[in-house]
């Protein structure tokens, strides 16, 4: 994936914007544009988007999941009026949110570059 076609990393960088965009600007019309592009079959002859995406998409439902226990928590500990929420919702922003977001500026520089990346725990490495 050293030497990928223009259209590859133009695709890849797409790709990895739809994620920051996924988080940050519009959940989930952005995260259903990355399953379309999945689902489609648009990056199958592309395998340095094809490999960003699948990455996106694994940090995508990572996130989604994490951010549903915080919901969970946050009611389960007297709704989103108590103190609790404030300290929960805070400890999300900066312990889980916001490392996300700068593992996909990290992604959408590689993506820049021409290179695969992988999220590190749940990231697959490139062979």
């Amino acid at each position: 994936m050293e030497n990928a076609a223009p259209e590859d990393v133009r695709l890849a960088i797409a790709v990895e914007a739809l994620y920051l965009a996924n988080l940050l600007l519009a959940p989930w019309l952005a995260y259903g544009v990355l399953l379309w592009l999945h689902f489609g079959g648009r990056t199958a002859a592309r395998p340095l988007a094809a490999y960003h995406l699948v990455q996106v998409l694994r940090a995508g439902l990572l996130a989604l999941a994490i951010l549903t226990a915080c919901i969970v928590a946050i009611v389960a500990n007297g709704g989103f009026v108590s103190l609790s929420a404030w300290v929960i919702a805070e400890v999300y922003i900066i312990f889980i949110h916001t490392p996300l977001i700068l593992l996909g500026l990290a992604g959408l520089l590689k993506a820049m570059a021409g290179k695969p990346f992988a999220f590190p725990l749940i990231g697959k490495r490139c062979d």
